[in-house]
């Protein structure tokens, strides 16, 4: 099976054959170094892959994979995903407060917000905001 995926959205998420793909490949990518670095983040915080975005949660019933407690409705959350048998599956949430934690790293605002696509201009700016 061919997954197919945009160059920066596969440096987050499938490093592993991206920079397998940019040794093999002699092709002038006007960004490969930003593309190089963002894979090997991936590769040396072992999580970050599973990055899918952020979303106010709409109820309190899911708990965050990091702190296991509730995510209060209304409360920011990072979405997960796992890579699983050439497909992407849901695999939960964290607390945008246990994001250092659970990711081992606190640099992850550019992946949350690149997989936020429903979010308004307004919602990526209060995200932003909670992050600093």
């Amino acid at each position: 099976m061919t997954l197919w995926l945009h160059p920066a959205c596969a440096a987050y998420k499938r490093p592993e054959p991206l920079l397998q793909a940019l040794v093999e490949t002699s092709a002038n990518l006007p960004d490969r170094e930003s593309l190089e670095r963002a894979a090997r983040a991936s590769l040396a915080h072992r999580r970050l892959p599973r990055i899918d975005g952020a979303e106010r949660s709409p109820g309190a019933q899911a708990k965050c994979r990091s702190c296991r407690e509730p995510i209060a409705r209304g409360s920011w959350r990072i979405r997960l995903v796992f890579y699983e048998e050439g497909r992407f599956v849901p695999g939960g949430f964290v607390h945008l407060d246990c994001r250092k934690a659970y990711f081992e790293t606190d640099d992850v605002l550019d992946r949350v917000l690149r997989f936020s696509r429903d979010l308004s201009a307004d919602e990526r700016e209060e995200l932003r905001r909670a992050c600093d």
